[in-house]
């Protein structure tokens, strides 16, 4: 990037229980970028919300906006949204694919119309089905059978997600999913390796290598993800032959047919069979230097500042082309 640096902002925290793991990731990144390409403004969001006086003093009056934010309030749309309004390019995917991926339940339901497997499951609702209702234990246990996983539907980094083995203990699954969020997904436990792919690009996107995940104990769960030596992380896996390029070209599909743009680490399982399951859609993945999609995209050949520069040339790209559209 030729001539005057290019104005960044990086906006990080936020309202959602991802509010320190958004620190840490923007930090990771404003630190990353080349102060001789680009001039950095790091945007703090409360935890408590608000935006005290953002736009009024011209927070967003700079090139392209990197938000750096997981989880509610800033990977769902509402955050894509109001930089839409404001004219502002930014990095990732849209109001309509960041809102859609947020949501597990909707994405399974885009993801089963194209055509790829997804863990069977059951939607409940907070104003319909009562955690202590023998009903919905039956229909869990009828659909599902067990063990299952209960996850809040719009929520990252296995915040509030219980693997339940036997009936006793899904009502106090539910009252913790529920505490997170008002639709809980009941999913059953697919048996598989588990295996990641990052996915770079907008009209032409292109994948990572596939990673590994090996959690040191029980499931991927948020101290696995985030505790010192919590899980061992292998790239490139160690696939069988074809795997790696099937695991590849699902990640492609998906990005697609979820109008994801920019970026998206897709999670999935890889069954003993040979089936490729997609477990979850991340629009905005964990982003430090030794997080798992800028490791993915190192180990491609993509180095993690030259991976935050390539974003940031997409951001642009994406807004010069939306711009000359008549809406």
């Amino acid at each position: 990037m030729a001539g005057e640096r290019v104005r960044v902002a990086v906006l990080a925290g936020g309202r959602s229980s991802e509010h320190d793991i958004s620190l840490a990731s923007a930090a990771s990144v404003a630190m990353a970028l080349d102060p001789s390409q680009f001039e950095v403004t790091q945007v703090t969001i409360p935890r408590v919300g608000g935006w005290p006086d953002l736009v009024a003093h011209g927070a967003f009056d700079v090139d392209v906006v990197l938000p750096i934010l997981h989880g509610a309030f800033g990977e769902d749309g509402t955050v894509q949204g109001l930089l839409e309004l404001l004219d502002v390019p930014y990095v990732g995917a849209g109001v309509l694919g960041s809102a859609l991926a947020m949501d597990k339940d909707r994405t399974k339901a885009v993801l089963r119309d194209a055509g790829i497997a997804v863990a069977p499951s059951i939607t409940l609702r907070v104003f319909r089905d009562h955690p202590d209702d023998p009903a919905v234990g039956r229909s869990v246990a009828e659909r599902l059978g067990f063990p299952v996983f209960v996850k809040p539907v719009r929520l990252g980094s296995s915040v509030g997600i219980s693997r339940v083995e036997g009936l006793d203990d899904l009502p106090a699954a539910l009252t913790l999913a529920f505490r997170h969020d008002d639709k809980v997904l009941v999913e059953r436990a697919i048996v598989g390796r588990e295996v990641e792919c990052g996915v770079l690009g907008n009209d032409a996107p292109v994948a990572s290598a596939v990673g590994e995940i090996v959690p040191r104990s029980g499931w991927y769960d948020f101290e696995a993800k985030y505790a010192a030596e919590g899980s061992e992380i292998i790239i490139p896996a160690d696939l069988p032959s074809g795997a790696a390029a099937r695991i590849q070209a699902i990640a492609i599909q998906a990005f697609e047919v979820c109008d994801l743009a920019g970026m998206a680490r897709i999670d999935f399982f890889l069954e003993h069979s040979g089936r490729v399951v997609l477990n979850e859609v991340n629009t905005i993945p964990g982003f430090t230097a030794t997080s798992v999609y800028a490791r993915l995209f190192d180990a491609a050949g993509t180095p993690y500042p030259a991976l935050l520069e390539r974003l940031i040339d997409l951001a642009l790209e994406r807004h010069a082309r939306r711009s000359t559209l008549l809406w």
